[in-house]
């Protein structure tokens, strides 16, 4: 496998997305939310790191300029889905702050990437749940208790995290 994102921008990227995303993942499965300081921490991080990036030349101008319109194309299409109620508010924000995280040529590969650790997480928490001794850990996660709807920032957030690593273990170009 070959990803388009090179080596040295995924080393560079994934100490800083890391933290950010076990606190998206932790929040959605405590409180059923993402806080916008977290999209906004993910998404400073691109700029400055990718900017750093740009001044050490790991990546060209042009790439990081184009990435963040990928912020705003994902930012939009995620209102839409929002409005018509098909994701919830933090989840569109979040993948929206993701998305400059991603190289274009890598878009089917993270896609199917995230399909993966979807289905993975899902079975994973729905597993864990029917576990009394996870649920006397963990009595005030609300995503125990909310039917259908699953902590979508835990999968967005493995996604990536999983998507850097590949990158950073040097499966990019």
């Amino acid at each position: 496998m070959t990803l388009a994102i090179s080596q040295m921008e995924a080393l560079w990227f994934l100490p800083f997305v890391l933290p950010i995303c076990i606190w998206v993942a932790w929040s959605d499965l405590r409180e059923m939310r993402i806080p916008n300081v977290s999209v906004l921490a993910l998404a400073g991080v691109f700029v400055v790191v990718g900017l750093a990036q740009v001044a050490m030349d790991v990546m060209a101008f042009s790439t990081w300029y184009m990435r963040l319109a990928q912020l705003v194309i994902v930012l939009i299409a995620g209102f839409i889905i929002t409005s018509i109620g098909l994701a919830g508010a933090g989840d569109s924000k979040f993948a929206a702050a993701m998305a400059p995280f991603v190289a274009p040529g890598d878009y089917l590969l993270f896609l199917t990437l995230f399909a993966a650790v979807l289905i993975g997480s899902w079975i994973t928490h729905r597993g864990a749940g029917m576990v009394p001794a996870v649920r006397r850990a963990t009595p005030d996660w609300v995503s125990w208790d909310r039917g259908k709807l699953f902590p979508m920032g835990v999968a967005l957030a493995g996604a990536l995290v999983v998507y850097l690593a590949l990158g950073a273990m040097g499966s990019g170009a």
